[in-house]
This record gives C-alpha cells, sequence and structure tokens, in this order.
C-alpha cells in the first residue's frame, strides 16, 4: 500500500514534459486518465488547495493512492493514447462516450468476386467496411444505386478459378432476370468485376465525380468503337449517377474531403456531430454523446470526439471544420472555424444534427424514465436560478385587467415542472381602487400565503411573479410582512427581453433562449395568463348580463342572479312566459320583468 507520504513524492516528482497521468485507488483499481502539455503543472493543480474545486474532483483526489505517468512525444500522442486508455479501461471519472444503438454498415467482402451488402456485424477478415451510417435511409439510397447499375453476385459461393473451371456451379435465376453476369460459371471475369467493384467503392467514398468521369470515357470509346447498345447502357448509369449527386449535394460541390464537427451541451450531457463531406455531398453522419464526470471544459470534449470519430470512420481528411478551435493542434489537420459562406452553413446544417439528436434523447428519457428527466429538469433550474434547494413545488401570479375594470389575479401551481391544475386559484380584487397592479399583486400574495399559513399547507420553493421589478418589489411587501422574506425563492420574469429579476439585484438574469429552465418559467407565465384572462373575461360577461337585468327598475342584483341561475341566458328571460317568471320571482317583480321585455319587444 502506498501512503500519502510517497503519494506526495509522487506528485511532486511528475515530469515536465507532454504525456498521460492515471490516478488509482487504495485497491489499485483505476479512476481517472487525463493528458497533459505539461504533466507537473496539470497533476500538481489537482492537489493545491482551491476552494472553487467542485465537489467531485474533491472526492477523486481523496481517492487517489498513486499517479503514475506515460511521457509522450507530443500532445497529440497524449491524446491519442488518452482516448485508447479511456476506451479499454473505462474509468469512473473519465468522460463517458454512449452510443445506444448498432448503427450499419455497408461491406465488401474480401473474396474473389466481393459481394456488396449491408451489415450490422463488423467483422475483422480483410473485409472493408464503410459507415457506420446513422440514416439507414442514406445508406439504402447508396445501395439502391448500386443494385441498379451494378449486376453483382448475391450468392455465397466460394468462387475461386479452380472451382469455376471445375464447373461445381450452375447458373441461378438471379442471371436470368438479368441482376447477375455468372461469374460462377465464367461468363465474366475477376478483371471486369473488380471494375464494377471500385467504382462502387469510389461512390460509396462519395468520390462520385471519378466514376462519372470514368463512364464518359466509356461511353465515347464505346461510340467510336459503334458499340451504340453497349453506350446507351453507359448513359443511364451516368444519368442515374447524376440524379443520384443532385440529391446528395447540399453545399458547393468544390468542397472536397472535409470532416465537420459541432457540439450543443445539456447540463453534464454534451451532444457531438460529425459529418464527412465529399464533393459537397455529405456521405456519413453520426452524433456522439458524451457525460461529463469531472466538468470538463468543452475544447476538453471536443478534442476527445475528433479524435474518437476519425478513428472510428477512419477519417484521413486534412480540413476539419469546428465551433471553436481546440486548445491542442494536432499533426496534419487544419482546423477552421467558418465565419461565412458554404462551410459556415455546413456547421450550421451539423449543429441543426446535434440539437435534434439532443432532442430526440430527451423525448426517449421523458418515456422510459420519467422521474429521471424530471430531476434533470429540476436540478437545471435549481443550478440556472441559483437556487438551494430543487424547485418541486412552484407558484405563478399573475394581474388581469381592462381599462381598470373586474381587476383579477390568477395563480398556477405546477408540481415537478409540470401544471397541477387542480391547485389553480383565482383572486378579485377586493382592496384596489382602479388599475394599480402593483397594489393588486400585493394583495394577491399576501392573501395566498397569509391562507397557506394559516391551513398549514405546504409552501412553494419558487415564486414566480410575470411581470418587472415593481411587481416582484410588491410581493416582497407582502412575504416581508408575512416573514416569509428569504424563506422562499422569488424571481419576476419581464415579457420584453424574458429577463429574470431578484430581489435586491439591479441587474437581471439573462438564460439561453433554448434552456429547460426558461421554458418552464415561460410556461408558468403563459399558464398564469390563460387563466387569469379566461376568468376575467367571465367575470367582465357575468358583470355585463347581471348589468342589463339589474338596469329594469325595481329587479336588483340578487333578483338578477336568481333569474341566470333558472334561465341561463338573457335571451332566454326574455323569452320566457310570465308565468315561468313568476317561479323564480315574486308575481310583482315577474310582472315588471315581463312588462319591460314586452315593451322592449
Amino acid at each position: 500500500m502506498i501512503g500519502e507520504k510517497s503519494l506526495q513524492e509522487q506528485v511532486k516528482s511528475a515530469p515536465k514534459k507532454p504525456g498521460v497521468y492515471q490516478y488509482y485507488d487504495k485497491k489499485g483499481k483505476l479512476l481517472y486518465v487525463g493528458k497533459a502539455k505539461l504533466l507537473k503543472n496539470r497533476v500538481a493543480s489537482y492537489f493545491n488547495n482551491d476552494k472553487q474545486k467542485s465537489g467531485r474532483i474533491r472526492l477523486l483526489v481523496k481517492k487517489i493512492d498513486s499517479v503514475k505517468y506515460i511521457i509522450t512525444e507530443s500532445e497529440l500522442d497524449a491524446l491519442l493514447l488518452e482516448n485508447n486508455l479511456i476506451k479499454k479501461h473505462q474509468p469512473r471519472y473519465n468522460v463517458m462516450l454512449k452510443d445506444d444503438k448498432t448503427y450499419p454498415w455497408i461491406c465488401i467482402k474480401k473474396e474473389p468476386f466481393p459481394r456488396v451488402f449491408k451489415t450490422r456485424t463488423v467483422i475483422k477478415d480483410g473485409s472493408e467496411y464503410f459507415g457506420p451510417y446513422a440514416s439507414v435511409k442514406m445508406m439504402n439510397t447508396i445501395l439502391d444505386l448500386v443494385r441498379k447499375n451494378y449486376k453483382l453476385r448475391t450468392c455465397a459461393y466460394h468462387l475461386n478459378q479452380e472451382n469455376i473451371e471445375k464447373g461445381k456451379f450452375k447458373k441461378c435465376l438471379e442471371y436470368h432476370i438479368g441482376n447477375c453476369k455468372a461469374p460462377c460459371v465464367g461468363k465474366q471475369t475477376e478483371a471486369d468485376y473488380d471494375q464494377s467493384i471500385e467504382e462502387i467503392r469510389n461512390i460509396i467514398k462519395g468520390n462520385v465525380g471519378e466514376v462519372k468521369r470514368q463512364l464518359k470515357q466509356s461511353i465515347n470509346k464505346a461510340a467510336e468503337q459503334l458499340d451504340f447498345e453497349r453506350a446507351a447502357d453507359l448513359k443511364q448509369k451516368l444519368d442515374a449517377f447524376e440524379k443520384f449527386q443532385a440529391k446528395s449535394t447540399v453545399v458547393n460541390p468544390s468542397i472536397h474531403n472535409v470532416d465537420v464537427f459541432s457540439m450543443v451541451e445539456d447540463k453534464d450531457l454534451a451532444y457531438v456531430n460529425y459529418m464527412k463531406v465529399n464533393n459537397g455531398a455529405i456521405i456519413q453522419s453520426h452524433t456522439l454523446e458524451l457525460k461529463r464526470k469531472l466538468e470538463e471544459s468543452k475544447e476538453e470534449l471536443l478534442e476527445l470526439a475528433v479524435i474518437e470519430l476519425r478513428e472510428r470512420f477512419s477519417s484521413v481528411s486534412k480540413e476539419v471544420l469546428v465551433p471553436f478551435m481546440p486548445s491542442y493542434e494536432i499533426e496534419g489537420l487544419q482546423f477552421h472555424r467558418p465565419q461565412r459562406g458554404d462551410k459556415k452553413k455546413l456547421l450550421e446544417l451539423s449543429e441543426r444534427n446535434a440539437k435534434y439528436f439532443m432532442l430526440e434523447r430527451r423525448k426517449q428519457q421523458a418515456k422510459t424514465d420519467p422521474e429521471r428527466h424530471t430531476n434533470r429538469i429540476l436540478e437545471g433550474m435549481k443550478k440556472d436560478l441559483r437556487l438551494q434547494e430543487l424547485p418541486r413545488h412552484i407558484e405563478c401570479f399573475d394581474n388581469s385587467n381592462i381599462q381598470g375594470t373586474n381587476p383579477t389575479a390568477a395563480c398556477v401551481v405546477f408540481k415537478d415542472a409540470k401544471p397541477s391544475k387542480r391547485d389553480y386559484r383565482h383572486f378579485n380584487i377586493k382592496t384596489v381602487e382602479g388599475p394599480d397592479d402593483f397594489a393588486s399583486m400585493e394583495e394577491v400574495v399576501h392573501r395566498r400565503y397569509r391562507h397557506l399559513l394559516e391551513e398549514d399547507e405546504p409552501l412553494p420553493q419558487l415564486i414566480v411573479i410575470d411581470g418587472g421589478k415593481g411587481q416582484l418589489s410588491s410581493a416582497l411587501k407582502s412575504l416581508d410582512r408575512l416573514g416569509l422574506r428569504g424563506k422562499i425563492a422569488i424571481v419576476g420574469i419581464a415579457k420584453r427581453l424574458e429577463e429574470i429579476f431578484y430581489p435586491g439585484d439591479k441587474y437581471p438574469l439573462f438564460l439561453d433562449k433554448t434552456s429547460e429552465t426558461l421554458k418552464v418559467i415561460q410556461h408558468l407565465r403563459n399558464e398564469a395568463h390563460r387563466f387569469g384572462i379566461t376568468h376575467h373575461r367571465n367575470r367582465r360577461s357575468k358583470a355585463g348580463i347581471q348589468s342589463e337585468l339589474s338596469n329594469i327598475k325595481g329587479i336588483g342584483e340578487k333578483s338578477a342572479e336568481e333569474l341566470l341561475r333558472k334561465f341561463k341566458s338573457v335571451k332566454r328571460v326574455k323569452e320566457a312566459k310570465l308565468k315561468e317568471l313568476e317561479e323564480v320571482l315574486p308575481l310583482r317583480r315577474a310582472k315588471v320583468v315581463y312588462k319591460y321585455f314586452q315593451e322592449e319587444g
């Protein structure tokens, strides 16, 4: 066992060179693998007394019992070695690379007269594998193009020259319907078949331009030899390739052999999309999910993803488009952050793919593990809004009045980030004269939480006020009077720029427009507005109807309510017979109502 003193000596003896460091616990289990331009400085940074360190890093440091170093020639070698060690050992505190699917590949089998087919299993037998294809539609489009234009065998016979010469095989149905040239019985030479395979290889790689050039030469040659039937067949093939290229081209066709990477972040997760572009066509696309373990920077995540995905897809592109420059220089690669033009459009397309993948993951998680999905949203809100506890119970207030008439307010309640409609409440403003939003807010907040305190009901963890500093200050006055100031977190949201205001802070918080926290707050605000407006309209409508009946001399508000309760509308009151009115009102008042509407009629 290695003691603490020995660990300190190992840290102090770290080399001043680039390389990889490995942290082990007392049982010899690998905890973490990291890379560094200068090992001594990087390793020492873990063990200084920095109070800004996250809880995860402090927990890791407590578990470290020994450190091992591997010195490399360059920073690039350190990056490659780190990636390989992470994949091999999968240490607990390293970034986790996640793929939940086995994506399909196109295989060109290593055999005489090679078959071309799709597979989800990669076998190291010397065969060529192209992919993986995140879009099965894209892969099937390529395979359809190959099948329609090249007559390849689909059988699994061992077609070596000896077996063919011995006549071990017979022509099958595929030959008779024109899908195969029967190399099994010597009707197609291996050289001719291999020429087709070479063209298919170029198509899969996206080099359709090279295939088209060769086809044009073959068409001209066939025409010179007066072999017009062959020339016509080749022309049909050329037309098919041009249609395929037109569908595949998304940007300038001059963009050749380029890798595109983009990244979107979601709390501890990051999604890196990779696109392979050749002759302006996207020939491969894949999104990788990475999970942070020690608050790795976005540059570190991108570097890891670039190395991993280029290795996985066997990329040899020299130009790499990125959303931001990585901290490492990789020999032989030119990183480029485009600001405009077609390459910028490619980067934006890649980012849209990453965002789509992220949203699909969220939907999938919401269905398969709703509790975890909810906790993730609440954890995000706690972090974004700087709260002390998870906001499992949130209440939002909004005022409604039009030209100062019938002022009302609404309180909507969200539990676990979802509307709890049974707990919604509306308020008729009682103590405020005229359209005074600030005083109205003060009244309803006081009434709401005075009631909760009196009934000993649970208080929310967060209050959201629809409005800016003025409404927020009014709500705070009520919390002060009730002794709840500081016991419940409270924020205001201003509609114009979606600013989040805090008590005593003159500078608002601006949340990312795509953040889930902002979406929950907007949902709260919109629900409060909808609920409040609906109640306000109903109250105005009822007041308007009652005022029409109350205008009848001798009919008060109570009589008007009784008539509406019975007849449901003023129109039915007008159409009612005297006998029907007598069932609701005394005879004298019933005659007054009946006479009023008869004379009006």
